[in-house]
């Protein structure tokens, strides 16, 4: 997905307001020897948020948008409680904590908006069970779906077709 398509998505737009936020709050820490590190943990987080979004727009498949939707969820969860130590050991002057609460309500609801938006019909096994249960019929047929079995997969290719062997004729 091209850049310009997913910047524009409203779970983007306010994972960039979370991204402004953290880069005031972490300009306005004192000065100790945990603010770098605090800092970093926030910021890294803020950028995977986004990194993870820009992810799950890039592919259609169910598991792999998941995936980016859980860590995108650790990624927030990670981030506040970097701010919230930093109120706690007091190198936060401001109340920064009530507004990243406000700023990661407002991002969570758009959030699952977004993941209700996703195709849970167009997915493949990943072979973890996360998603896939294989003990019921349904999940059995799909989990026969995944290309286990590498003879089975090659006998769908015709030797004689546009992928023959070269040398057969000699």
């Amino acid at each position: 997905m091209r850049r310009e398509k997913y910047e524009h998505l409203p779970v983007y737009r306010k994972s960039q307001e979370i991204f402004e936020l953290v880069e005031i709050i972490a300009d306005a820490l004192k000065e100790d020897e945990m603010k770098e590190s605090l800092a970093g943990q926030m910021w890294t987080n803020a950028a995977l948020i986004q990194a993870k979004i820009a992810g799950a727009e890039g592919g259609g498949i169910y598991t792999l948008r998941m995936q980016n939707a859980v860590l995108i969820k650790l990624a927030v969860q990670d981030m506040f409680n970097a701010i919230s130590f930093a109120e706690m050991v007091n190198i936060n002057e401001e109340d920064y904590v009530q507004l990243m609460r406000e700023k990661i309500e407002e991002f969570r609801l758009v959030f699952v908006d977004w993941i209700r938006g996703f195709d849970k019909t167009y997915d493949i096994p990943d072979n973890w069970a996360i998603r896939f249960d294989t003990s019921t019929p349904e999940q059995e047929k799909l989990e026969e779906l995944r290309f286990n079995d590498d003879e089975r997969f090659f006998n769908d290719f015709d030797d004689d077709d546009e992928f023959g062997d070269e040398n057969e004729e000699e």
